[in-house]
Parts: structure tokens; C-alpha cells; sequence
């Protein structure tokens, strides 16, 4: 079946939801504002049970089916944005100065809530629907921090689906696969430690935006020549930082960087390996340095039961074209990942056109993508539960 006729028609309701979340974004568990507009809806959709501050700033409600006592499933959505100046242009920009929803999380919010409202209205399904609003997708990890509040177990949730927007996806297209879907994510900082000096005198320094440059292009040879190339592996050096003046050779430079992962041993290979180019760039001249490596997300790994079920619901909106099922892994993380390590289910993508990418000044979700995101989380909570 195409979209649902209901989701349509709210689509423009449910795009001026997005737009007042867009020209309010908020970052990490800081989401305050956004929370409070998310509780307000379900309250005014007549959901059953509105709990907040779950995961520090998350939001869940819970909708009972009509149908008597069932089983539960998750459907989850992100709230947090960006440290990023937008420049879209758009009437409904971010009012806010250096931060923006460019990730579509303002999208992401909008189309549970329209799912929440529909669910609410027709509640064609046994058992209870979760509708969670998880806050620092971002980097802080609000994903975790729900699990660890004890949300599956409160909530006695069984299956947990979540979705993300993706950019160069046709809208009303659907894409995702089992296992690995998204890489883990680890960040390390190396500070380089020499002798500092007069640039017209390096033989008296030991200068460490030398070194730093060796360990640069050493660290290349992780993924070329210690990594399988049949795995999936990125070690890149994101910043550099060393040095005030022209003539002064300095006594620290610091790296920062980040390494991502389709298997968790792989992580662990490339953590290794740059802790021993590290020790041996420094010891072969005579400099000291420090490595710091803070394994954030884990791998988001999909169930293959729950990603065929998702997979059948979004070909009932998209037909059989229209959706993916074998999608290439993509290499950004995802703190969904530690949802799926808690409960089964998938994560799926949901096609927002030819936008500008992710995390781009210039991006915004695509609005048309709404009845499509609607649709799927209405079929996939009443097939599951036995509505459809």
C-alpha cells in the first residue's frame, strides 16, 4: 500500500512542528525546550503515559492498543542539533546563532510525533507502542544513557526501530541492511613533547611539528598494511595544533583524530597499532608522547529478523523498487547502536532527496520526506502488533 491518506493530510501540521524545532535548536542533553514541546504533543494526542527525563533530557510515551494486553516495541527519534552556523536562508532558519538541526533531528522529532498522533487517534493494535525522544544522538551518547535508566526494562519494551534521514536517497525510498549498518566511532588526542627553540637553531630543539607530520603519515599505514583490506577501517587525523609564531619552534603539538569500525576488533587493532607508532616515533627521536583513546559508539548492528520485518513494512509504502536492503554500510556512528544492544530491531534510512549532506551549513530535511516517515512508523507499530 502507498502512504497512508491521514499521513498526508497532516503532512503540514506535522512540517510546522519541524519548523519551529528547526528554528530552535538545542545540543546534547541541553534539550530542554525541545523536550518540553515533544511532552506537550503527546499530552494534547491524549497519550497514556508521558515520562520525562529519562536519559537525563529523553522523553517516552506510551500508546495502548485497543485490542488488550500485548507486547511492547520501541520507535525512537533524536532531538539534539549542531554547533553549526546555518546559512540555508530558509524563513524558518535556526534562531539561534551557531547552531542548526544539520542532521535532521527536527525531522526526525516531527514524524514520531506525527506517528504518536495517529497512533493515539486510531490505536489499531494490541499491546503498547513506545514512542522515545532520546536527546545527545551528538556525540554524548543519550542513547546509552536511556538503556542505562533502565527504559527497556520500565517499559517492558521487546523491539526497538529507529530511522535517519539520507541525503541522495530519492524521497520515498527506504534503505538499510542486517548486521553491521553504522560504524563505531573512537576518538584519540596525541600530544607530541619535544625541546622548544629558535627556528634559526633546530639542531638545539627537538621539534615536534616534525615528529607530529611522522606520526601523521605513519598512522596512514594502520588501514593500508596492519588492517585486512577486506575489513572496514578509518583512522583519520581531524586537527593539528602547535606553534604561536613564525620563528619559535614550539615545545607541544597536539593531534586529534578520529577511527571507525564495522567490527569492534578493528577498533581495538587500530588502538593498538597507534599506541606502538606513537612510543616508537618518539623514542627514535628522543621526544615524548601521550596518547589518549576514548572508544565512544559501538557498531550498529541490525538483527536480521527485525531488519526483513522493517524491510516488508517500508515495501508496502515504497513497493518493491523503493526500498534498499542491502545498503552499503555507512562509516558515521550512531548511538542507536547501544538500543540494538539491548533489545532487537533495525535501523532503517529514509530517503531525503538530492539535500545538501549531512552536518552541512547548508542542509535541511526534506519535508516532502514527512507522509513517507509517517507511514512507515504507523505500519510498522500495527504490523507488528497485529493492526495490519
Amino acid at each position: 500500500m502507498p502512504i497512508l491518506n491521514r499521513a498526508a493530510e497532516m503532512q503540514g501540521e506535522v512540517a510546522e512542528w519541524r519548523h519551529f524545532l528547526h528554528q530552535n535548536p538545542e545540543l546534547n542533553f541541553d534539550v530542554f525546550k525541545t523536550s518540553h514541546f515533544v511532552a506537550e504533543k503527546l499530552n494534547a494526542f491524549g497519550v497514556d503515559e508521558i515520562v520525562r527525563g529519562l536519559g537525563k533530557t529523553g522523553v517516552v510515551g506510551i500508546i495502548k492498543g485497543k485490542r488488550g494486553a500485548g507486547r511492547t516495541i520501541g520507535l525512537r527519534a533524536d532531538m539534539d542539533a549542531l554547533p553549526i552556523a546555518e546559512t540555508t536562508g530558509r524563513p524558518y532558519a535556526s534562531q539561534t546563532p551557531g547552531r542548526m538541526h544539520a542532521c535532521g533531528h527536527d525531522g526526525h522529532t516531527a514524524m514520531l510525533l506525527g506517528a504518536a498522533k495517529y497512533l493515539a487517534e486510531t490505536r489499531n493494535f494490541a499491546g503498547h507502542v513506545a514512542v522515545i525522544f532520546q536527546p545527545a544522538e551528538e556525540g554524548g551518547g543519550g542513547g546509552n544513557e536511556m538503556v542505562k535508566d533502565g527504559m527497556m526494562e520500565r517499559f517492558a519494551i521487546e523491539q526497538v526501530f529507529g530511522m535517519h534521514n539520507m541525503p541522495g536517497l530519492p524521497v520515498g525510498c527506504f534503505a538499510t541492511r542486517p548486521g553491521p549498518i553504522m560504524a563505531s566511532t573512537s576518538e584519540f588526542t596525541i600530544v607530541v613533547t619535544g625541546r622548544a627553540g629558535h627556528a634559526a637553531m633546530p639542531q638545539r630543539s627537538v621539534d615536534p611539528i616534525v615528529i607530529a607530520a611522522q606520526v601523521v603519515t605513519a598512522l596512514q599505514t594502520i588501514v593500508s598494511r596492519s588492517a585486512d583490506p577486506i575489513e572496514s577501517l578509518v583512522v583519520t587525523v581531524t586537527k593539528i595544533h602547535g606553534g604561536d609564531a613564525w620563528n619559535i619552534i614550539p615545545e607541544k603539538v597536539e593531534l586529534n583524530g578520529t577511527v571507525r569500525a564495522l567490527k569492534n576488533e578493528m577498533g581495538a587493532l587500530a588502538r593498538d597499532r597507534m599506541e606502538r607508532i606513537c612510543k616508537g616515533i618518539a623514542e627514535a627521536h628522543g621526544a615524548s608522547i601521550s596518547f589518549d583513546y576514548d572508544a565512544n559508539y559501538p557498531v550498529t548492528v541490525n538483527h536480521p529478523a527485525e531488519t526483513a520485518f522493517a524491510s516488508d513494512v517500508a515495501t508496502e509504502i515504497a513497493g518493491a523498487k523503493g526500498v534498499l536492503r542491502n545498503v552499503p554500510p555507512v562509516m558515521g556512528g550512531e548511538d542507536f547502536s547501544y538500543m540494538l544492544e539491548a533489545r532487537p530491531g533495525a535501523f532503517m534510512f529514509i530517503g531525503n532527496g538530492d539535500s545538501a549532506n549531512l552536518h552541512n551549513d547548508k542542509y535541511d530535511f526534506n519535508d516532502e520526506a514527512i507522509p513517507h516517515g509517517v507511514s512507515y512508523w504507523v505500519r510498522l507499530a500495527e504490523t507488528s502488533l497485529g493492526g495490519g
